[in-house]
């Protein structure tokens, strides 16, 4: 499709709408002393459908930001965005607050956008597409170091 500048505009995906009554979960945790929720709500075929995150007093400048952010992840999955793709875009944004989780599968973050987004790959995408972002769980960590550890460990008893 032509532009009024002479370059070209590919056609958008169509967007799907999240049905009436959707499959899914909410978390609450702590950051940083503040207290979020994130809802992530499924599609009937099981994919990620809709994103929403909830943070202090309605109407304050932080909530909104954080409306604003799930409106466009929700956006992005409506219109087909691979979830690989939008969890990109929060990984390692630092802003306050940040620090320490209640949540034992992600003990720390740099910003709010950051758990949404681990939280978002750890529940919704699998193994193998979390691991190409660097995104792993505390047990997934714990178990790599094991493996890792198993032949360094034969080699310094053997060494005695």
């Amino acid at each position: 499709m032509p532009t009024p500048f002479g370059g070209f505009v590919r056609e958008s995906a169509i967007s799907t709408c999240t049905p009436r009554r959707v499959a899914g979960h909410t978390v609450s945790v702590m950051i940083g002393g503040e207290r979020f929720s994130l809802t992530a709500n499924g599609r009937e075929d099981g994919s990620l459908g809709e994103v929403s995150v909830r943070w202090g007093k309605p109407g304050t400048a932080g909530a909104g930001l954080m409306e604003l952010y799930a409106t466009a992840l929700t956006v992005g999955i409506e219109h087909r965005v691979p979830l690989d793709e939008l969890v990109r875009q929060g990984l390692d944004l630092r802003f306050v607050p940040n620090g320490r989780t209640d949540d034992p599968e992600i003990p720390r973050v740099r910003s709010i956008a950051e758990y949404v987004a681990r939280r978002l790959a750890i529940d919704w995408l699998p193994y193998r597409r979390r691991a190409k972002l660097g995104i792993f769980t505390v047990a997934e960590r714990i178990e790599q170091a094991r493996v890792w550890m198993e032949p360094h460990a034969f080699r310094a008893a053997g060494s005695r």
